[in-house]
């Protein structure tokens, strides 16, 4: 049963011609829209907002940046125009940023907002994000600056297949949703597992802090054949709306956490000469259905998760 009055709306998906439906919640909730990348979040977080007439706090660990576009399917113009955002290219790739500081600074910004609403909409694909907003950060050992650098040494001396297989052994739980792709997350989990002596997924499990607000998860899905159609689909995009010189432009500052991510890593490959244009858009559209798969995995952990069908669902919150 709502536990504020039924409000029903349509938002309509132009592409799909899909009618959604929501009701709004309670005071002081923030509603979380989150998804595999690809599956439609953004135009229908804009008619969502607008709705219900809260701004969008994203939860994107990419569009941060601003010197990243293309690559990390910033919102145009005209969707950043028609609702107010927050944490959408407001810091350089060179500026170091972690999911700390994310919390700390989101949790502010609620604080604020929530002042002037009473329902609140964050929306992305980052769990780490999104934890971190909802739960809070788990206390995590004190970083080992000589295990780390031991680590670091295995990293350029062996590769990363070595430090994957380790972390596989070590905590399996995290291994089958962290993006082990990302070294400098592989060699964190890795530095935590060996410093405290058990698994990092064991650790990440404390309990959760308060929160002055109440949570509601929505997951927005498709099916996985039409999602990895619309990956496709979208890679080619990106292609021809200039990612490989967007790619390019970031050669520089490609040691950066910011720039080992899809799309950029598989272009530095191939401007390296190591493969061609053609393999690393194929590289491309393959790692990117890999994450997205990982981020069903991850979400999938969110009790109480409204899970919605791009094409054919509902999204209420009760």
């Amino acid at each position: 049963m709502p536990i504020a009055t039924l409000l029903r709306t349509e938002v309509t998906n132009k592409q799909q011609n899909t009618v959604f439906f929501t009701d709004l919640v309670a005071p002081k909730t923030l509603v979380v829209l989150m998804g595999p990348t690809g599956v439609g979040k953004t135009e229908l977080s804009i008619a969502l907002a607008q709705k219900i007439g809260s701004p969008i706090i994203s939860c994107d660990s990419r569009q941060l940046y601003r010197e990243l576009s293309v690559g990390v399917a910033r919102p145009t113009r005209e969707q950043l125009l028609a609702v107010p955002h927050y944490f959408i290219a407001d810091r350089s790739v060179q500026s170091y940023y972690s999911v700390g500081q994310y919390e700390q600074e989101a949790l502010a910004l609620l604080n604020e907002l929530f002042a002037q609403h009473s329902t609140l909409l964050m929306v992305g694909g980052s769990g780490l994000y999104i934890d971190a907003v909802c739960y809070g950060m788990d206390s995590m050992p004190a970083v080992n600056e000589e295990l780390r650098e031991t680590l670091m040494q295995r990293l350029r001396r062996e590769g990363m297949d070595s430090l994957r297989r380790e972390l596989q052994l070590l905590d399996p739980d995290y291994y089958s949703v962290v993006d082990v792709k990302n070294p400098m997350r592989v060699v964190r989990a890795l530095e935590v597992c060996l410093s405290a002596g058990k698994p990092f997924s064991e650790i990440r499990q404390n309990s959760p802090k308060p929160r002055s607000f109440s949570v509601r998860f929505i997951v927005l899905t498709r099916e996985r054949a039409a999602l990895y159609e619309r990956i496709n689909a979208r890679v080619d995009r990106m292609i021809e709306q200039g990612l490989p010189d967007e790619a390019r432009q970031m050669l520089p500052y490609r040691h950066l956490n910011a720039l080992k991510t899809v799309g950029y890593r598989e272009l530095f490959r191939h401007f390296d000469g190591e493969i061609s244009l053609s393999q690393a858009i194929d590289l491309i559209k393959r790692n990117t259905r890999r994450y997205a798969k990982r981020q069903l995995t991850w979400f999938g952990k969110y009790e109480g998760a409204e899970w919605v069908d791009a094409e054919r669902g509902a999204i209420s919150v009760d």
